[in-house]
Parts: structure tokens; sequence; C-alpha cells
């Protein structure tokens, strides 16, 4: 067979072609592959650097085409004020898996958002009550705003809080997301009152200490923790753990790297203690919420069959609408 020439795709590309609707239903069917076992336990490798680290994450999936999708990241917090830089940067390639041909690199940054957004979607349909309201977002950044709009498309969200260390970016969010879904926001510094009032709480900072504590974890809240995807970053204090049901994106991967890791590292959990992965909630193998006071934790670190489905759903419309550009590596 003769080799195909590669397709490279930007991020303003990349955007185009993943919708928020698709990419929900990309990252259910990810989870639901998963809990089936019709996809291969995916692969996580970390390395550090001196002011950040990257990360590698691999899955190989049926589509029904077999794809191989690997993606790299670099996360460094110090870039926006340092260099003027994306705190994360990072490229993924997808390949066919049936010969190994490389079929597209494309940006990593925009479908990394889309589909961690979109997870934690995913997991409010089936973990948060169905009625939630009033919702909490720490952390203003470019995760926060697709978390926003991604939650509104499957609760009715009508008001939100919006907390971030920098109040500036916590106003400008608000502006952004009360116009763009027409709902109240109301910017907040202290987060723990705004949980206390909400019925769904995204953490997606890059903090290495809790900046949620026990004491402000109300009756029936469903909280989506997002931001810890390395053992060193923590956003939640790990008595919150058992407060409540705790479900996981990957049990492996959140006792390693997740806010599991933290709470088993300390005592506080065994990775029996975790109520199941929501890809077995979504099949309904294990139950969701059983009560409307039911407090459930779902720690998301972000698992690499959601960027095959998604990369995946990406690389196909790009190829039917003749889109991005085409590099050979065999010349």
């Amino acid at each position: 067979m003769k080799p195909v020439d590669t397709l490279l795709l930007k991020k303003s590309e990349v955007a185009q072609l993943l919708t928020p609707d698709d990419c929900i239903a990309a990252v259910e069917k990810a989870f639901t592959m998963q809990a089936e076992g019709k996809a291969a336990r995916p692969g996580i490798l970390g390395i550090y650097a001196d002011h950040g680290g990257f990360h590698m994450k691999a899955g190989i999936m049926k589509l029904p085409r077999h794809y191989f999708v690997v993606k790299t990241n670099a996360n460094f917090p110090g870039n926006p004020k340092a260099f003027g830089l994306p705190t994360i940067q990072g490229v993924i390639a997808v390949s066919d898996a049936e010969n190994g041909m490389l079929l597209a690199l494309m940006d990593s940054m925009e479908l990394t958002i889309l589909r961690t957004g979109a997870a934690t979607a995913v997991a409010a349909k089936y973990l948060s009550k169905t009625n939630s309201k009033t919702l909490t977002i720490a952390g203003c950044g470019s995760q926060g705003m697709i978390s926003a709009r991604m939650l509104k498309k499957v609760r009715p969200i009508e008001n939100f809080f919006a907390h971030d260390i920098d109040e500036e970016k916590a106003k400008k969010f608000v502006k952004e997301i009360s116009k763009e879904l027409d709902i109240e926001g109301e910017v907040t510094t202290n987060l723990s009152n705004a949980v206390l009032q909400s019925d769904i709480c995204v953490t997606c900072t890059t903090s290495i200490k809790p900046i949620l504590t026990p004491d402000a974890i109300p009756p029936g809240i469903f909280i989506a923790a997002v931001g810890a995807d390395s053992e060193h970053k923590q956003e939640l204090d790990p008595a919150i753990l058992t407060q409540g049901k705790v479900v996981c994106d990957l049990v492996e991967q959140c006792a390693s790297i997740g806010e599991l890791h933290h709470a088993i590292d300390q005592g506080l959990m065994k990775r029996e203690d975790v109520h199941g992965e929501l890809g077995e909630v979504i099949i309904a193998r294990k139950p969701g919420r059983i009560s409307p006071d039911e407090v459930i934790i779902f720690d998301s670190t972000g698992v690499a069959l959601q960027d095959v489905t998604s990369a995946a759903i990406v690389y196909e419309n790009a190829v039917r609408l003749r889109l991005g550009s085409n590099i050979s590596f065999a010349g």
C-alpha cells in the first residue's frame, strides 16, 4: 500500500470540526466502550521539567475504523505571565491501528479542553440532580468556560458563581458566560460560601494544594474535580472524598495522579472504596445518584479513550470537508 500524506490541523480547524454536542456524544461513547470491555485500557506517562511537565496519553479503539491516538501535552502554569504562551500546548497523533500509517497531526489544546468539558457534562448527566440550577466554577480559564457551556446542555443551570485567584479574570468570565448562556453570574472571593449554595461545583485550576474544604460541602452537591492530572496537583481536601460517593474516569489513573491519589496517600481511602467508574454508571452496572442529598465526587483525570473518539471525529470531518493541509513524511 502506498503511504498516504499526513493531515495537519490547526487549533482553529479542530474547533471548527468538533462541536460540543458531538464531543459529548464521543466522550460518552468512550466511557461506554471502556466499561463494556470493547477498548483496551489506555496508557499514560508523565515526565517533569523545571517549571512544568509533559504527559502522554495513548489509546486504541475500533470506531469502526481501528485508530491509535497518542497525545503529548505540555503543562506550564507560569507560561501566560512569563512568556505570553498558553499554559497547555501539545499535539495529537492519529494513526491507523491496522497498518501504522500516520493519518493526522492536530493541535491538542482545543480538543483537550472540549473533551474534558464534555466528560464533566456526561458525569453531571448521570450523577448530578436533574434539577441542578446553581453552578460554581473554580478556575475561570478556557476550561472553566467550556465546562459552563457543556453543563448548560445537560442541566437547567440558571445562575453561577465564578472564583479565580485572578479576580479580573473572574469578572471577564462572568460577563462573557452570563451573556452567552443568558444566565445570572456573580464573582465570588469566598469559594466555600458559593459552593454551599450550589448544586454543581467544577474545580479546574492548576492548584497544588486543596482549595475546597469538607465544611463547604452541602448535601446533594455534585463535584467534578478536573484540575488534578498529576500527583502534585490537588484541589480537594482528601476528607471530602470520604463524605460521599466517589466515581472515577479510570480508577488506576485516579489512584496515581488524581484526587483519589491524595486520599489513598493519607490513608483515608483504598481503591476498593471507590464506587465505580463513570462508564459503569452509564451502562447501569453501578447505580448513579440514589438520593437528592447524596454527595457525589467525579475524579476526572482525563482518559486517552476520550481523545481517541474525539480525534476520530475531527479527522473524519476534516477528510470529508477537505480541511487542513497535507505533508508527506516519507519524502
